[in-house]
C-alpha cells in the first residue's frame, strides 16, 4: 500500500514536471489523475486497499488544515480582544490508539494545533493528558478529539 502511495506521488511529480506549472491546482489534479490510473490498472488486493487509503489521507489533510485555521483564528481573536475568553484546563482523553506510532502521531497532531498541548501519556498507555486553552465542556472536548483526530488517524494507520 505504501508503494502505491509512493508511485502516486512519483506520477504526480512527473505530471507537474511535464506541464511545467508548479502550483497547487496542478499538483492536486496530477495526484487525482495518477490515483485514477493506479486504480484502473491495478486489480489486485493491494490496489483495492490503496483505493481506500489515499482518500483517507487527503481527508485527514483537509481536516487538519481546517482545525489548524479554526484554532489559529480562535487564539488570535482571544489575544486581540480585551476580554479573555479562555477556559484553560487539563483533560484526560481515553485512547483507542494502542501502538507507540499511533499515540505519538495523535499527540503530535494535537500539539501542532494552536491552543492545545499534549502533556503526557499514562503508564498503561490508555490515557493522554491534554492541556487546552478553551475547554467549555470536557466531554465535548474529548468527543472532538476522539471522533476527529483519533478516528481519522486510526483509519489511516490500521
Amino acid at each position: 500500500m505504501r508503494s502505491r502511495f509512493l508511485i502516486n506521488i512519483l506520477l504526480t511529480l512527473v505530471w507537474v514536471a511535464l506541464t511545467g506549472s508548479y502550483d497547487a491546482t496542478t499538483f492536486l489534479f496530477g495526484f487525482i489523475l495518477s490515483f485514477l490510473v493506479i486504480w484502473i490498472i491495478g486489480r489486485d488486493e493491494e490496489s483495492r486497499k490503496y483505493a481506500a487509503f489515499a482518500p483517507r489521507i487527503v481527508s485527514f489533510f483537509f481536516f487538519f488544515l481546517y482545525q489548524l485555521v479554526k484554532a489559529n483564528i480562535q487564539v488570535a481573536y482571544d489575544v486581540v480582544t480585551p476580554t479573555f475568553y479562555m477556559k484553560p484546563g487539563i483533560v484526560r482523553v481515553p485512547l483507542d490508539a494502542k501502538t507507540d506510532l499511533e499515540i505519538t502521531l495523535l499527540a503530535n497532531f494535537i500539539s501542532l494545533t494552536p491552543g492545545t498541548l499534549s502533556l503526557d501519556v499514562s503508564d498503561d498507555r490508555k490515557v493522554l493528558y491534554v492541556h487546552a486553552m478553551f475547554v467549555k465542556d470536557k466531554e465535548e472536548f474529548i468527543r472532538e478529539i476522539k471522533e476527529g483526530f483519533e478516528r481519522k488517524l486510526l483509519q489511516i494507520l490500521r
